[in-house]
């Protein structure tokens, strides 16, 4: 590009030598790109395009790699990724074998730790900059994190802990909604930019000293000066979590204004105790689309840069099935109430929220919390809808064991993107669910395939008087596949039978592709029976094994992790029986799936149509049935 200043840019040191007026070019020429790229991949865009100016000036002022900067959640790291010499690489974003959207040690120096859960770049953060002063290893750390990540207790115990030891972290609170201390005005501003300049902390750090140094009446003197300083501090400054627990606190920032926020950091890094840097961003800055409806434009597949039209899906989700069967419930029964963790969009709560705003609560990024103010609402004779991604759930184990489990509440959980995600990576992966709850006392686990599954689970788990968790994938939920059955608690249902000696078993997400499979093994030769286990937990041992004792064959394939998985526990389950059958099993294999497709990702765990028909080819041919 002909007098591109991005060009320029191989390496945060290449920022130093540019003009301001050079950096607003670089910011636009940013933001022109991450469109372009999102447009083609899909990705984050709004939170991305938010944080170009602030990422900018923070790489400006700051050295990395020696300073460390983490993003929380990881996934505002964009504009990080091509300032830190990935902007070749950026068109790769998201794609098998290309760079991550979230943060990674593996793929750069510049990524200080990898993130793609909230709330916990203060925590590694003030682990981080303890390590390196405790190794007398030079190095500023600061964590970047949203208004939204802040809601998570992670980051309040963090904070706490930040102002009980005070180390000199800096974190840069990202506010693109003012949730917090939104009516702070001009004289506060004015006067946290004061608090942060050289020559007022060297003042108040000297004249403590010099306070304490004096004859006789010192320590009192000291105690005195304490107090005046917390009641001037109370009349001019307005109070903040930040102050109380003991942290300085800067702003509000305008986060799109590069001079000012260099100005800013530089005068921060000369602080020696924690300091909140307060920035407020607009989510989606520079797209109106994406700026009119942030939240749409979060998370995006491909879609349209000329008119910015998300593209519309023809068929119906998992998750939009599953809002539109709760909603009908819902205007049924006015005990059933709805829970989300910062997901109302995400996990198909949104219209639930806008038909009964009263019944619906978001609890922030706090999945324990949500767990057990549901455990709360059912004890109270309520009947909560805990809906959570099952890549977060995994923070509210003990919640589901300590306070649901244990007392056996009836609280539906609905686990939304189980088994394989696309795009997102490691972080995101919805592949240990069932090896984590399956073995929980008192609960009941159910895992539906096609749509009449969704509303006979659902049903089945809002009249339990359980607990009961439902998972399903980030997929097209299939149109109804065979007979319309309904639950019976243990038992599976046949989808296909035709008197065979193989016999396929799946559950959930991997059914399509089972069944893919089976077509094309019938073309080939080889008849097979399928069968939908349907509840993961409960089990009913004797019928399962009536079911599978009449074959010779058969095969088991789940995208969840095979430890503790249903492979392993149906072959106990069999050996305990003593039923003489070859039992095969495949699952996702031990390691943490990377950014690819679905399709991909399932390919890669020998999970897809093709690889099913190969592999039970091949051993049924191998035993000549």
């Amino acid at each position: 590009m002909e007098n591109s200043v991005l060009g320029l840019i191989n390496k945060p040191e290449d920022l130093k030598k540019l003009s301001i007026k050079e950096l607003k070019k670089l910011s636009s020429e940013i933001r022109k790109q991450i469109i372009e790229v999102v447009n083609t991949n899909g990705g984050h865009l709004a939170s991305n395009l938010g944080v170009i100016e602030l990422t900018i000036a923070l790489h400006r002022v700051f050295d990395s790699p020696v300073d460390k900067i983490i993003w929380d959640v990881g996934h505002q790291c964009y504009t990080h990724k091509i300032l830190t010499g990935r902007k070749e690489q950026f068109y790769t974003l998201r794609q098998a074998g290309g760079i991550s959207g979230f943060p990674k040690t593996a793929e750069s120096e510049h990524d200080s730790f990898d993130t793609g859960h909230a709330s916990t770049s203060v925590s590694a953060g003030l682990g981080m900059l303890t390590g390196l002063k405790m190794q007398n290893i030079s190095g500023k750390v600061v964590a970047v994190i949203g208004d939204s990540s802040l809601t998570g207790g992670m980051a309040i115990e963090a904070l706490n802990h930040a102002g009980h030891i005070r180390e000199e972290l800096i974190v840069v609170l990202n506010d693109n909604n003012m949730a917090i201390d939104a009516s702070v005005g001009g004289l506060s501003r004015s006067l946290s930019r004061l608090t942060t300049t050289f020559v007022y902390q060297h003042f108040e750090k000297n004249f403590d000293s010099l306070v304490r140094k004096l004859p006789l009446f010192g320590k009192y003197i000291d105690k005195f000066i304490a107090r005046a300083k917390k009641g001037v501090k109370a009349v001019f400054f307005k109070k903040n979590i930040f102050s109380e627990f003991g942290i300085e606190y800067v702003g509000p920032i305008d986060g799109h204004n590069i001079a000012q926020l260099m100005k800013v950091f530089k005068n921060v890094k000369k602080i020696s105790k924690p300091v909140v840097v307060h920035v407020s961003t607009i989510k989606g800055k520079g797209c109106d689309n994406a700026e009119g409806n942030p939240t749409l434009y979060h998370g995006l597949s491909p879609f349209s840069v000329v008119d910015g039209a998300v593209e519309k899906k023809s068929k119906i989700t998992y998750t939009e099935f599953f809002s539109t069967i709760l909603v009908d419930r819902a205007q049924k029964n006015e005990k059933i109430v709805a829970i989300t963790a910062a997901m109302t969009e995400g996990t198909g709560l949104a219209a639930f929220s806008q038909r009964f705003p009263k019944r619906f609560f978001d609890v922030a990024i706090a999945e324990q919390h949500a767990v057990t103010f549901a455990a709360g609402l059912a004890i109270s004779g309520l009947k909560p809808v805990v809906a959570i991604y099952s890549t977060f759930m995994q923070r509210a184990i003990d919640q589901v064991i300590h306070d649901v489990a244990i007392q056996s509440l009836p609280v539906v959980i609905i686990m939304d993107r189980a088994g394989l995600v696309p795009n997102d990576g490691e972080t995101h992966q919805g592949i240990f669910d069932i090896s984590i709850f399956r073995s929980i006392p008192n609960i009941e686990f159910l895992s539906p395939f096609d749509q009449s599954d969704v509303e006979l689970m659902l049903d089945y788990a809002l009249k339990s008087d359980k607990p009961v968790l439902l998972r399903f994938p980030k997929d097209i939920v299939p149109e109804n596949v065979g007979e319309k059955k309904a639950v019976k608690k243990g038992h599976g249902r046949f989808l296909f039978k035709n008197a065979s000696d193989t016999l396929i078993i799946g559950y959930g997400g991997v059914l399509s592709n089972i069944l893919e499979a089976g077509s094309l093994l019938i073309r080939n030769g080889v008849k097979n029976d399928i069968y939908d286990l349907r509840f993961i937990k409960p089990l009913d041992e004797k019928h399962l094994c009536e079911v599978i004792s009449g074959y010779k064959k058969v095969y088991l394939f789940e995208d969840s992790v095979v430890s503790n998985g249903m492979g392993e526990y149906i072959a106990s389950i069999l050996y305990t029986n003593k039923i003489n059958v070859d039992f095969y099993f495949i699952g996702i294999k031990d390691y943490f799936p990377d950014h690819a497709s679905r399709k991909e990702l399932m390919a890669k765990n020998s999970l897809d149509a093709k690889s099913i028909f190969s592999y039970i080819k091949e051993k049924n041919d191998s035993g000549k049935i």
